[in-house]
């Protein structure tokens, strides 16, 4: 591979070298789930310099005739007690607000959108035309692991997707450095202005990829736009440091699926995934989480339009 990058077809991210290492992994200087920070060793691996885009997985759908989660009819058995109305095909929409409103309440600018789907993000009537070099959104697990299939890829580990935001930058908050982003910048596609009704221009939905600089491995977009699907079960904390160099964990993986399940609703046993990187719904005031050591639990049935993915090939396989 070179420095470059390299991919076997157009419509498949190039893909940038991510060398073996060991690594400070978490934080304890922001949020509880991201604590107690811990070394952890990754083997090399190549990474997607992009998340996957709309035109990639338009390819995907043309090619296989796949059917995502968010466009198949939902078993009201398995949703004991949601209303009928919620029952129909259909992902989580970002809706704004139309004023300032209490934090504590997301319902508020999320609504659930029958219809709503990787092709149609906003719901019927809308489509992906202009934005076809934007990230893929309204994918579940499912739907991210047959594209990754299909591309001859996976999807990365925790591990692995933030040594790869790191950018061997050790320990520091951001992708690109120990302080935030000054005013003027444009380091990131995160939340700029009021939240979460007003924002500044160019900003407030996601952005073409690429489109802000990249770390020191050439990775664009591993801070903001969308938050990104990882391998691993969610546990709402991380593992102890080891207390020996010789017990540093080697490409570590999250709990079992059963372990991931959201103790607050246990009428809804869905495993959650790690999703990883924020997106363009952070705000400093509500969620700085534009961060390599920043995650949240995603469950595996469910799509967003703030999250999509990314893929990885370990470079023990033949380079693709």
């Amino acid at each position: 591979m070179t420095a470059t990058g390299v991919r076997a077809r157009p419509d498949l991210a190039p893909l940038r070298p991510v060398p073996a290492q060991e690594f400070l992994m978490g934080s304890a200087d922001h949020e509880p789930e991201e604590a107690p920070p811990h070394r952890v060793r990754v083997g090399a691996f190549a990474i997607e310099d992009v998340p996957v885009t709309t035109a990639a997985f338009a390819a995907f759908v043309r090619d296989t005739g796949y059917v995502t989660v968010a466009e198949r009819p939902l078993d009201p058995a398995d949703y004991p007690g949601a209303p009928a109305e919620n029952l129909v095909p259909g992902s989580l929409v970002f809706t704004g607000t139309p004023g300032p409103v209490d934090l504590r309440h997301l319902s508020q600018w999320w609504a659930w959108v029958p219809g709503a789907c990787w092709s149609r993000p906003l719901g019927p009537g809308s489509s992906t035309a202009g934005r076809e070099r934007h990230p893929v959104v309204h994918v579940a697990v499912e739907d991210a692991e047959a594209y990754a299939a299909w591309a001859g890829r996976s999807l990365p580990t925790e591990a692995e997707w933030e040594a790869a935001a790191r950018g061997g930058l050790p320990g520091l908050p951001y992708t690109w450095g120990p302080a935030p982003e000054a005013p003027g910048e444009r380091l990131a596609n995160y939340w700029h202005g009021d939240f979460p009704w007003r924002a500044d221009p160019g900003y407030g939905s996601t952005s073409p990829v690429g489109a802000f600089p990249a770390n020191a491995y050439g990775l664009h977009d591993m801070a903001g736009n969308v938050w990104e699907l990882t391998a691993d079960w969610y546990a709402p904390r991380h593992p102890d440091d080891a207390e020996h160099a010789c017990c540093v964990p080697v490409d570590p993986r999250g709990p079992a699926p059963e372990d991931s399940l959201d103790p607050a609703q246990p009428q809804f046993p869905v495993p959650r995934r790690v999703v990883k990187g924020g997106s363009f719904l952070c705000a400093d005031t509500y969620c700085r989480r534009y961060r390599p050591a920043a995650r949240r639990p995603q469950a595996v049935d469910t799509g967003t339009s703030h999250v999509g993915f990314r893929c990885v090939v370990r470079l023990t396989l033949p380079l693709v």
